[in-house]
């Protein structure tokens, strides 16, 4: 019988574990077989993507043959914000609706102006928040159809707790308010003009019913204006309906428990408001399909209400009865897979999705409500060539233009930021300058401390035209971005602006092209359009609004896709049949979604306004699991952990494997498929590479080193070939860190000038005078303001001991020398060698002796390693003096080897004597010998550069050349053991 030959009202339903719009459309060709009539007939589906898929559905129902299609139309789909289609003669008088953009901004103001209710002061991202917020409950209200003004108005606060009441008084302002702010703009909400399109096409179907067939098809009606449309659609004498997957061998006791969480609670819900009982609805076609009735049973029995699982084992007996193996028949084609974690997830779902095309003709659909795993799995697909159509898009944030939007308002924020100018200098879509330019403003100019000033920058640029240039080009783009600031807090509109005008200047107009362009520009042109209404904001606000508003807008790019592959959400795969689905985020919280929390209604509150509880929308995700599911071939995918945390597998899935051993089966596994995920990116045998070695010709090897350099020859002779060798040079970071190689160098100058202040006799204000040059030292060396402030005090401590330090050892009558050099030229094999000294202070006594000193801000060598040669600073410089190696100082014996190791703490400073008199003597003798005989050594060819050659010491001299040398991979392999003198 045909589906029209029926009396009214016409109800049908097509099986979950039936394709829905195959069988939809093979059954209108089977009712309507006239072309014609066909092609006049009306089909309203849930969502746009359904209505394609129907379109191709018709193809493939037709043999693969031309097919006059009937028209499709999309009811809409509130998930997705689809709105209904508008029939000229019912839309024609309706108020337009507002755009989602100037909505949100519009009820952020509106949010803002009324904080004080709150008792919470917000900033704009806080409003925008609490707008979504806001805008939820309206949309709840508006399609409930329910009056929140007489509901609010029987809130009585002394009832509830403060918050709560705060919220109310915050909810009856906006239901006043924003209806007279909308007629004020002459629009409406798109929810609203949704409820009453819906409520006019019943009305005008009702009135006037339509001569051609209409059918409602897939919806489950949700909302009370889709159902009342639905109703009247049933009844016409050409209408019926379609509902998806409607379970009609579910007991009638666990029937009367479905609640807003079960799987069909929709359309029962739907059911009694049609006053329809479930009996009345009949099959769209015959079912034929045997073992997917099964699978169909199986799935419905695993998700009935919780309150009627207690007869579970009666249940399973049934089954057997009508069929000894319906458990095994209703599993097969089911597969369940349990990933460690959601990267080897989404590598599982990449190989299932690959291996189907192994297939001709197969097709696979990937159905998940993580985007984050359904971009993880788009990129493994990239492994192979592979692009599949994805719906779940990415985020603006992470394309060009979206990171350099980010970039250019972070500089407003703070414009001398180094790593900040090189992001937006190096960024692909910059125009500034050439790549010498480039290469020289970041040597030059942005590596190292951070400049404290634009002049400070321009100075250490002096004498590169070409990159003082393209720095003066980088200041003006990012100072248009702060332009709008430099009065402090700045409208969003004008902000907006800026921030456009500076990509321009950066990037050009082509910044504009392209899906993410696109999508920035539109982006960019509602934040000044319609955010007027938002609060003055500082650069930070304003910097982290665009960062939430990138975030949160998704791209979708289109393009040239697979044609047998796609990957879903859960929304846009209603309807939607692979021959091969794969379900994954099957993780509570995921897939369900944990129930939104409110910020301004309680449960109790929402009870008593008439709204629907938060769980409904987990009875919704459920039916469109429990459809997915009952596919003729299904994989279930389940994480253990989720970025790093443990996961929860989905109470689906529980209450599924919960049945199925019950009936004393194990859910089918596909094990392999974990052992190739593993073994996709499973790495080779570890062969950790050996200790580097190298040994150059005796031509290339030093002929002359400072002391400082031998001490590195003596514990790292790899790191002496890496840079007296190679010529390799450490690069500074860029905004490195400046305040321990500060305070060295600080004390080195300010002992220096200190002791030219000293020339005359000792200054009035000793400790005053070495604090100012040591401030002013720590200054040039590029140390932040911030930093400087802490140092003052510590400053103050150490110029009162250097003071008294200066005022105890010049007593005598000495000489004091500072920042001197000393050479000491010898023979080494068939080779003239120089060691050199660089002393930072020599006192020469009138005894003749010459005490060395060295400064120091952290901690000194032990004497046990200056006596073993492992610190050979001190005993090398001494050695140099008793050479006369210093011209100033002429041939000495050694006094006194002393660190000097300020620090302005307790105790700000401290005199470390390594050694005195003889001693020093017969050590400076000893290291010189030692030198010669290392020296020696290394002129032989074969003799090599080892790396770490004093293992003991690798945590003080950590060196800049250990990743060079792989010291990690193998000295892990211990290979180290021992070590090498």
């Amino acid at each position: 019988m045909s589906p029209f030959e029926r009396d009214g009202p016409r109800w049908f339903s097509i099986p979950a574990h039936r394709p829905f719009v195959e069988d939809l459309a093979s059954g209108l060709l089977s009712a309507i077989p006239d072309p014609e009539a066909l092609a006049d007939a009306l089909v309203l589906t849930p969502t746009r993507r359904g209505a394609r898929a129907l379109a191709e559905a018709f193809v493939k129902a037709n043999g693969g043959k031309a097919v006059l299609l009937p028209q499709i139309r999309a009811l809409g789909d509130l998930d997705e914000g689809e709105p209904p289609f508008e029939p000229g003669d019912v839309a024609l008088d309706l108020d337009p609706a507002i755009s989602m953009s100037r909505r949100r901004f519009e009820l952020a103001r509106l949010v803002f102006d009324n904080q004080h209710q709150l008792g919470r002061d917000l900033d704009a991202n806080a409003a925008l928040e609490m707008a979504d917020a806001l805008g939820a409950f309206l949309d709840s209200c508006q399609i409930e159809e329910i009056d929140a003004r007489v509901g609010l108005a029987k809130f009585a606060e002394g009832e509830m707790a403060r918050h709560w009441a705060q919220s109310a008084r915050v909810l009856r302002i906006a239901v006043e308010v924003w209806p007279a702010r909308l007629q004020a703009l002459g629009l409406v909400d798109v929810s609203q003009r949704r409820v009453q399109l819906l409520k006019r096409l019943a009305e005008q179907y009702q009135a006037s019913p339509p001569p051609f067939p209409l059918i409602a098809a897939g919806s489950t009606g949700t909302a009370p204006a889709t159902a009342e449309l639905l109703k009247v659609i049933a009844g016409l004498p050409k209408g019926a309906v379609v509902l998806p997957g409607l379970d009609k061998e579910l007991a009638e006791t666990a029937w009367k428990d479905v609640g807003e969480q079960h799987p069909q609670g929709a359309m029962k819900r739907l059911l009694k408001r049609a006053d329809v009982a479930r009996t009345d609805v009949h099959d769209w076609l015959p079912d034929t399909d045997s073992r997917g009735r099964w699978r169909r049973r199986i799935i419905n029995e695993a998700l009935r209400p919780a309150e009627a699982t207690a007869d579970w084992r009666r249940v399973i007996a049934d089954l057997r009865a009508q069929n000894p193996h319906a458990v095994e028949q209703g599993l097969e084609g089911m597969f369940v897979t349990t990933a460690r974690t959601d990267e080897e997830a989404a590598a599982v779902c990449a190989l299932l999705l690959r291996e189907t095309l192994e297939t001709p003709d197969r097709t696979a659909a990937l159905v998940t409500p993580d985007r984050a795993l359904a971009r993880r799995v788009s990129a493994r697909l990239a492994r192979w060539g592979i692009v599949a159509d994805s719906s779940a898009g990415a985020p603006l944030a992470g394309f060009p233009v979206g990171v350099l939007l980010t970039l250019i308002a972070g500089s407003a924020v703070d414009p001398l930021n180094p790593v900040a100018l090189l992001a937006v200098l190096k960024h692909p879509m910059s125009r500034l300058g050439d790549e010498r330019a480039r290469g020289r403003l970041e040597e030059k100019g942005l590596r190292g401390a951070r400049p404290v000033s634009w002049d400070a920058l321009w100075n250490r640029l002096a004498g590169e035209p070409e990159a003082l240039a393209l720095a003066g080009e980088l200041q003006a783009a990012v100072a248009l971005a702060s332009e709008p600031f430099a009065a402090g807090g700045a409208p969003a509109p004008e902000a907006a602006g800026a921030l456009a005008r500076a990509l321009e200047a950066l990037a050009g107009q082509e910044a504009w092209s392209g899906a993410g362009g696109e999508a920035a520009a539109r982006l960019m042109a509602e934040l000044i359009a319609d955010s007027e209404g938002l609060p003055p904001m500082s650069a930070r606000a304003f910097h982290e609004l665009v960062q939430g508003l990138l975030a949160s807008e998704t791209v979708r790019t289109g393009g040239a896709s697979h044609s047998r592959l796609r990957i879903l959400g859960a929304i846009e795969a209603r309807l939607v049949r692979a021959d091969r689905l794969i379900l994954a985020g099957l993780e509570d919280g995921v897939w369900p979604q944990a129930a939104p929390i409110d910020p301004f209604l309680s449960r109790p509150m929402r009870e008593a306004l008439g709204l629907p509880p938060p769980e409904r929308r987990v009875g919704l995700t459920a039916h469109d699991f429990a459809q997915a599911a009952c596919a003729p071939e299904v994989v279930l995918v389940h994480a253990e952990r989720r970025e790093g945390a443990p996961a929860v597998e989905s109470r689906w899935l529980w209450r599924l494997k919960t049945l199925a051993d019950g009936a004393g089966v194990e859910l089918p596994s596909r094990p392999e498929l974990l052992e190739w995920a593993r073994a996709l990116d499973e790495p080779g045998a570890y062969t950790p590479a050996r200790r580097p070695a190298p040994a150059p010709p005796l031509a290339d090897r030093p002929t002359k080193l400072s002391v400082t350099r031998v001490e590195a020859l003596t514990r790292d002779p790899y790191a002496v070939w890496a840079r007296d060798i190679l010529k390799l040079r450490r690069l500074d970071r860029p905004d490195e860190p400046v305040e321990a190689r500060a305070r060295g160098s600080a004390i080195h100058k300010a002992f220096e000038r200190f002791a030219d202040a000293w020339a005359d006799g000792e200054p009035d204000d000793a400790a005053e005078t070495f604090q100012r040059l040591y401030l002013e030292a720590l200054a040039e060396s590029g140390m932040p303001r911030a930093a400087l402030a802490r140092e003052t005090a510590l400053a103050h401590e150490a110029a009162a001991w250097v003071a008294d330090l200066e005022c105890r050892r010049r007593a005598d009558g000495r000489e004091v020398l500072v920042e001197k050099e000393g050479v000491y030229p010898f023979r080494v094999g068939k080779r003239d060698f120089q060691v050199t000294a660089r002393a930072d202070r020599i006192e020469l006594t009138p005894e003749g002796t010459g005490h060395i000193l060295d400064y120091k801000t952290g901690s000194a060598p032990t004497k046990k390693q200056v006596e073993t040669g492992f610190s050979p600073q001190l005993t090398l410089t001494a050695a140099i003096l008793m050479m006369g190696g210093f011209a100033e100082a002429g041939a000495r014996e050694p006094g006194d080897l002393t660190y000097l190791r300020v620090t302005g703490r307790r105790p700000a400073g401290e005199e470390i004597v390594r050694a005195s008199g003889g001693e020093s003597r017969d050590m400076a003798g000893r290291a010189l010998e030692g030198l010669k005989a290392l020296l020696e050594a290394y002129e032989d060819e074969t003799f090599p550069y080892r790396s770490r050659v004093a293992p003991q010491f690798v945590r003080d001299h950590a060196g800049d050349y250990g990743h060079l040398a792989r010291v990690f991979e193998w000295s892990t392999s211990g290979e180290d053991e021992g070590g090498e003198g």
